[in-house]
């Protein structure tokens, strides 16, 4: 079974791509959804977190998200150090995962699939790719109360979107101009027959 890689910035649409290959039947891992919850389940993430920003980190047993969010915001080091701990478990987590899949080939969903190495783990990568001002006006879009400047900083933060997409065996340009439904169903077929050899 094929293990594939599907990526691209903050407001990409990865998510929106995820779920086209779900409908195919496909299985998806959401990266960001298990490190979530494994900074609350797992208890060696628990403790280094702990250890690294206080004991404010949890409460009532549940990670603090604001508090943790306002530590590693403006602290490259930091985050640094978040993602040193919460990445290894997250990969480890997700090969675990593909091992206990059926099928062709699964797919992984992470932003960070080069930035963390988890790349060495899988056999394709596939990138999605819109313009920076319309992923910005995606994220404004929907809420959940960051602003331009945020939503740049987080940008800023991440590898730099052409690279990205240079890395990938794949690319998915989510502009809005092409029917991404049938990019999805070409990649769709072409990692069948790879597959299936």
């Amino acid at each position: 079974m094929l293990r594939i890689g599907l990526t691209g910035g903050i407001g990409s649409g990865k998510t929106t791509i995820a779920n086209i290959f779900s409908t195919l039947g496909i299985a998806i891992y959401d990266a960001d959804s298990a490190a979530k919850n494994l900074m609350n389940t797992n208890l060696q993430i628990r403790q280094q977190l702990t250890n690294l920003f206080g004991t404010d980190t949890y409460k009532d047993g549940q990670l603090n998200r604001a508090y943790l969010s306002s530590k590693v915001f403006n602290n490259a080091s930091l985050l640094a150090q978040l993602n040193a701990i919460t990445h290894p478990i997250t990969i480890l987590d997700s090969i675990d995962w593909f091992s206990r899949q059926q099928g062709s080939y699964a797919i992984k969903e992470a932003a960070l699939i080069f930035e963390s190495g988890s790349e060495k783990h899988l056999d394709y990568t596939i990138g999605v790719w819109a313009e920076k001002e319309l992923r910005i006006e995606r994220v404004l879009q929907r809420g959940g109360g960051m602003d331009r400047a945020a939503i740049e900083a987080r940008m800023e933060k991440q590898m730099e979107e052409s690279e990205k997409m240079k890395r990938c065996n794949f690319v998915i340009d989510n502009n809005g101009k092409t029917s991404v439904i049938r990019q999805v169903f070409e990649i769709h077929q072409t990692l069948l027959n790879l597959a299936n050899g």
